[in-house]
């Protein structure tokens, strides 16, 4: 987390263990604020990975699942970046700002991540440079966050995956319950811009936002499950995250096989669990009774009801037989499924 917007938000109350800017108060009762109130937060659990020179634009489109000639000024895009079996290393949202490439992922991965990558450069002429430490990035969500935002912008992000730009900062308008933007730019800029909001929206801590991409049905992948799923078993054919004619990248030919000559057996499902027993990502399920593993969480967090919401990639047989799918840590919780807020076509499962 870049210095100078760490030391602010600390000012203003924040406790940052980690560079994570931790709850104002307790999960459950800040999921139930973010649910009905609009909320500001530091994206500190994120982080960026600037990709820049002259073949920026091959190299990212020889390496990741989704085409990236849609990114544009005005587009962002999902995408994931793949090992050569086909299993997700990232996820990631990939967007341009000053005529440079953006990957915005957990930050827990980043460092890996562009190390990883940095690999595959060879003569290529691309830079890569870990930018959290340089930029800062919050988030604004809520059923007033456009009016709010309309406020201090001319122009905002009017679609899901838009992008707008303005003095020191980007815009992206990300999918979720409510309206919901990603805010990057310079700390100076992003700290008047929370000065300002935090008058008429709730602070909350990053995790907050990670509740809200669970309710959207956006996956994330963090050190626990790297390379544990294909592209297909995070649903990233069904919301825009992967192309299947824009040619080469590391897993493609597995990635490809699996969508017209395979059947998928796993997929992302949302659910919710009552449990004290708190999931993480990468814990395993399993069908109550067996011992053996039929899925894993993809992340989790506590619902407002008590409990947690999360997203979990398993097995779809035991899901449409209604197999009873607990956490194996805990055999009493007992998942139950709800509709995930984007339709995945049978075709894709």
């Amino acid at each position: 987390m870049n210095s100078e917007w760490q030391d602010f938000l600390s000012s203003t109350g924040a406790q940052i263990e980690n560079g994570i800017m931790q709850p104002f108060n307790s999960p459950q009762q800040e999921a139930k604020t973010a649910s009905g109130q609009t909320t500001i937060t530091a994206l500190s659990h994120l982080g960026l990975i600037q990709v820049g020179g002259a073949d920026a634009a091959s190299f990212l489109q020889n390496q990741f699942t989704n085409d990236i000639r849609e990114v544009t000024d005005n587009s962002s895009q999902l995408s994931a970046w793949c090992s050569p079996k086909g299993r997700a290393l990232a996820c990631f949202r990939l967007f341009i700002m000053a005529e440079h490439y953006y990957m915005l992922l957990p930050a827990s991965l980043v460092a890996s991540t562009r190390e990883r990558l940095a690999r595959y450069i060879l003569m290529s002429k691309v830079t890569l440079e870990e930018s959290s430490n340089k930029l800062a990035t919050m988030g604004v969500a809520g059923p007033e966050a456009d009016a709010l935002l309309n406020k201090l912008f001319t122009t905002l992000p009017a679609r899901t995956n838009e992008v707008c730009h303005h003095e020191g900062c980007t815009l992206l308008r990300i999918p979720g319950p409510s309206p919901r933007f990603a805010i990057t730019g310079e700390p100076v800029r992003l700290i008047a811009l929370w000065s300002t909001l935090s008058s008429d929206a709730q602070p909350v801590g990053s995790d907050c936002w990670r509740l809200l991409d669970i309710q959207a049905g956006l996956p994330s992948v963090y050190p626990e499950t790297v390379e544990a799923f294909v592209p297909q078993m995070l649903n990233l054919q069904a919301i825009d995250g992967l192309s299947f004619s824009k040619g080469c990248y590391p897993g493609q030919e597995v990635v490809a096989r699996m969508q017209y000559l395979g059947k998928l057996k796993r997929r992302m499902y949302r659910a919710v669990v009552d449990t004290d027993a708190a999931p993480v990502p990468g814990d395993t399920l399993r069908i109550a009774g067996g011992d053996q593993g039929t899925g894993k969480i993809v992340d989790a967090h506590p619902a407002a009801q008590g409990g947690y919401e999360l997203l979990a990639v398993v097995e779809i047989a035991a899901v449409e037989a209604a197999e009873k799918i607990c956490l194996e840590k805990d055999n009493e919780a007992i998942l139950t499924f709800v509709d995930l807020p984007y339709p995945v076509a049978e075709s894709e499962s």
